[in-house]
């Protein structure tokens, strides 16, 4: 797990656009999302893992359980139920509103990391290319 402790800054994305819509977000706050410079950066505390997450819009720690579901609550403020899990070099994140579901695959591999995105109200894929 060499990439825990190591900070990822997004490169590019695909599909990102129609994916944050697809979660049912305005307009305003897809736009807003897609011109952000994000890093995102994992630590492991004992038997808890924190996500950092750092961009001009929006700065939070996300802090779980592998296979543990709890709440969280996004900048919208709807209450999100959240499951993690980690397999080797990948994390797995299901988050469920009230009325969709999305997946989240970060995939390691070195300096590289690559999030691909879907939920369960489009038909997409999308994809986050991170550089450490």
């Amino acid at each position: 797990m060499a990439f825990l402790g190591k900070e990822y800054k997004l490169v590019k994305h695909e599909n990102y656009d129609e994916f944050l819509k697809s979660l049912g977000l305005p307009n305003e706050r897809v736009q807003e999302m897609l011109k952000n410079d994000e890093t995102e950066k994992l630590v492991k505390n004992g038997d808890t893992y924190t996500f950092y997450y750092n961009s001009p819009s929006d700065k939070r720690e996300v802090t779980f359980t592998p296979g543990l579901e709890f709440v969280e609550f996004v900048e919208e403020g709807e209450p999100i139920k959240s499951t993690y899990t980690i397999d080797g070099n990948t994390v797995h994140q299901v988050s469920s509103g009230s009325d969709r579901v999305a997946n989240f695959t970060r995939e390691y591999d070195g300096d590289n990391l690559v999030v691909t995105m879907t939920c369960d109200k489009w038909d997409g894929v999308a994809r986050a290319y991170y550089k450490a």
